[in-house]
């Protein structure tokens, strides 16, 4: 798994720079010209008027890196920049680019990807959880039909590896990374389900007899939290959506996948979720748009999102410290909302108060939403 996410990063970094190689015009690099060394046009400043190029052409491996990482990530200086403001001054950095001061700032909706593109990433590379009780021995059947289901839960994860591989081969710069990574979980769920396979079909073919050791017929670790899982009763007697996700529920390696790909794609229907609380948080104040509330979201948004990855973080390397994170984490969100809110509506402090108590009501509201979306689109149908 992490050879095929490795794979696909230095895939995207080599398509990439022989992209920008393919589309690069002939010159001549160099020192700074009075001529542009692309297009031949006079230079007067640091970047040439016709073609935006620099006059100045760069040629130190530390600029090559920058290069790399730039063409991939689409980021430049503005990048730092803008996270310090992010977390210090985010009341600033909404209003800045509402009020059309964006130069110095990476777009709303491009960091707000990138986060989302990372903490993705983060979620493919990291160790599967385990729970740690005693093992007990489970008695069940395994029958022809459980091999059948198995069979053909399989040849949906080939059908969607195979459309990975087709995408992946045109894609480039940090969609190229994120389908390398998609490819190495889609790879690892389809071993579990292999092995799980086999062990159904020699238990069937052994004509379902009981195991006489810790083990079970479905393939799963006992005690794991998978087979905890499998084990759960929420089929609904076979009908609606209840069914469809209890019959999910007896692969859980396939439902968490299902999980975290439906949250990557769809996590931009927490915008949509959010902007009409936010319209009613200034219902009666005038001078302020959607497109405001949607930056103020998207801003918000994005700094929840890095403050949840580095948390978990924090509490993988130190459990110890778990309860302080924890607590930290919960002192720190609402106090970001009120900076926030502040600083872009430009409020009293009374004022930015009551909204943000009212703001973290309709955060649990759009989690909620946006929970339920997730479990419907990734595993009621």
């Amino acid at each position: 798994m992490e050879f095929d996410a490795i794979e696909g990063a230095a895939g995207a970094l080599a398509g990439t720079a022989a992209a920008k190689g393919l589309d690069q015009k002939q010159g001549h690099a160099g020192e700074a010209h009075h001529n542009c060394a692309d297009c031949g046009s006079p230079v007067t400043g640091n970047f040439c008027a016709e073609c935006g190029q620099p006059a100045h052409v760069h040629r130190t491996l530390l600029h090559l890196g920058h290069e790399l990482l730039h063409g991939v990530m689409h980021f430049d200086g503005r990048i730092w920049r803008t996270l310090p403001l992010l977390i210090a001054n985010p009341g600033k950095l909404t209003r800045e680019w509402c009020q059309g001061r964006r130069t110095s700032y990476v777009s709303p909706l491009a960091i707000f990807l990138f986060t989302l593109f990372v903490i993705f990433f983060g979620l493919t590379m990291a160790p599967k959880p385990h729970v740690d009780v005693t093992p007990t021995i489970t008695q069940t059947q395994a029958t022809p039909e459980d091999v059948a289901n198995l069979k053909a839960q399989i040849a949906e994860i080939d059908k969607s590896i195979a459309e990975n591989e087709a995408a992946f081969a045109t894609s480039t710069g940090s969609a190229r990374i994120a389908l390398g990574a998609e490819k190495g979980t889609m790879a690892g769920v389809k071993a579990t389900l292999e092995g799980r396979l086999a062990g159904l079909e020699a238990a069937v073919e052994n004509g379902n007899t009981a195991p006489t050791t810790a083990t079970r017929t479905d393939g799963l670790e006992p005690g794991s939290w998978q087979a905890q899982v499998a084990d759960l009763k929420w089929d609904n007697n076979g009908k609606g959506v209840m069914a469809s996700i209890g019959k999910k529920l007896k692969n859980p390696d396939l439902m968490v996948y299902k999980l975290q790909q439906t949250a990557y794609k769809f996590a931009f229907l927490l915008v949509p979720f959010s902007i009409p609380f936010m319209w009613l948080l200034f219902l009666w104040r005038r001078g302020f748009t959607l497109y405001d509330h949607g930056v103020f979201v998207l801003y918000s948004l994005t700094f929840m999102a890095m403050l949840l990855l580095v948390a978990v973080v924090a509490v993988t390397l130190l459990p110890a410290l778990g309860s302080a994170i924890a607590w930290a984490v919960a002192i720190i969100i609402p106090v970001h909302m009120f900076a926030q809110l502040k600083g872009a509506y430009d409020l009293s402090f009374f004022s930015a108060a009551w909204r943000m108590m009212f703001l973290l009501v309709f955060c649990s509201i759009v989690l909620t939403l946006f929970l339920a979306a997730i479990v419907y689109l990734g595993l009621g149908h």
